[in-house]
C-alpha cells in the first residue's frame, strides 16, 4: 500500500471512530466544554471517547483494562466490567463481548448508506488491545458478531486472520444470534446457542423468565444520567443482580435506553444499577438517577 492511500485508509478509519462517537454520545460539545469545572466527578464522564479508541496510524496507550473497571459480586462470582465495554471474569479467565456486528458499513453501504468501511477494522483493534493485555483462556462472544448473514462473504481476507489470529491458543465460543445464526462452522472456533459455565448463563437475547446468572447482549443497553443543569448518555452496563446485560462492543452499534419498554420485565427497577462506560473508567448509577432520551 503506498503512502498516500495509507494516509486515506487512515483517514477514513479516523471519520469511523468520530461516527462510532456520535452514536455513543449525543450530548452537544458545547456541554461538555461546560462541565471540567464540576465537583461531581461523574461529570467526567461526558468526556468519554470511544472505549479503547485511539487515533489511527499511533500507538495505543499501555494501560491495564481493568484498571477503572466496576467490580460486581454476581451470582457468587466476582466480574470486572471493563471500561472497554467488555466483561472480564478473571477467576475463569474468561473476556466476554457482546454484539460485535463486523461489517455492518458494508451491510450498510448495500442499501445505500455510504459510510467508512472500517468498522471491522476498528472493533478488532480494540478487541486485539483487550486480549493482548488479559491473555484469556476463553473468550466468547455473545451473539451478533456479524451484522447479516452474507457479512461472511464480505469480510476481508486481513480481517479472517486477525480473527484466526485472536483465536489462537484459546477457546473461542461464538454464541449464536439473531443477525447470525449461519455462523456455525464458518470461521473458527465453536458455536453454541447458549453456554452454561459454573452458575453463569451466556446466551444472546435476555430470556423473559430467566434463572439468576444470566449474562446476555442483544439489546445494546445505554443509559442517560442527568447531571444538572446537563445530562450524558453513554453505553451502559445493566444488571439487578440477578441478571447481567452487556452493552455492544461493536464500532457502529449505539445503544437503546435503558428505559425503553423493551427492558419492561427483565429487571428488578429497585435493584437495577447502570454501570456507564466512560473514558478509562466505568460510572455506575441506581435506577433513580436514569433519564428518558
Amino acid at each position: 500500500m503506498n503512502s498516500s492511500v495509507a494516509a486515506a485508509h487512515r483517514i477514513w478509519q479516523d471519520h469511523t471512530m468520530r461516527f462510532a462517537a456520535a452514536l455513543d454520545r449525543d450530548d452537544p460539545a458545547g456541554d461538555a466544554a461546560a462541565v471540567p469545572g464540576d465537583r461531581n466527578p461523574a461529570a467526567a464522564v461526558l468526556h468519554a471517547k470511544v472505549p479503547g479508541a485511539k487515533t489511527p496510524g499511533t500507538p495505543g496507550p499501555a494501560r491495564d483494562p481493568a484498571a477503572g473497571a466496576a467490580v460486581l459480586a454476581f451470582c457468587g462470582t466476582e466480574l470486572r466490567l471493563l471500561a472497554d465495554g467488555a466483561l472480564w471474569w478473571p477467576e475463569a479467565a474468561t473476556l466476554v463481548v457482546a454484539d460485535l456486528h463486523f461489517e455492518k458499513a458494508s451491510s450498510l453501504a448495500r442499501r445505500g448508506s455510504l459510510l467508512p468501511p472500517y468498522d471491522t477494522a476498528v472493533t478488532l483493534d480494540r478487541l486485539d488491545r483487550l486480549v493482548a493485555a488479559l491473555r484469556p483462556a476463553r473468550v466468547i462472544s455473545l451473539g451478533d458478531a456479524f451484522h447479516d448473514p452474507f457479512a461472511l462473504e464480505r469480510i476481508a481476507g486481513e480481517a479472517r486472520q486477525r480473527i484466526a489470529a485472536l483465536q489462537a491458543g484459546r477457546d473461542w465460543v461464538w454464541v449464536a444470534g439473531n443477525h447470525d445464526r449461519a455462523l456455525r462452522g464458518a470461521i473458527g472456533g465453536t458455536v453454541v446457542e447458549e453456554l452454561a459455565i459454573g452458575p453463569l448463563l451466556f446466551r444472546h437475547e435476555p430470556a423473559a423468565e430467566a434463572e439468576p446468572g444470566e449474562i446476555a447482549g442483544h439489546l445494546h443497553p445505554a443509559a442517560r444520567v442527568l447531571l444538572r443543569p446537563k445530562s450524558v448518555r453513554r453505553r451502559c452496563f445493566a444488571t439487578d443482580g440477578r441478571r447481567l446485560i452487556l452493552p455492544a462492543f461493536g464500532a457502529l452499534t449505539g445503544g437503546l435506553n435503558l428505559l425503553d419498554r423493551a427492558y419492561r420485565g427483565l429487571f428488578d427497577p429497585a435493584g437495577l444499577v447502570a454501570h456507564l462506560v466512560g473514558d478509562g473508567r466505568v460510572y455506575s448509577f441506581p435506577r433513580r438517577h436514569l433519564t428518558p432520551d
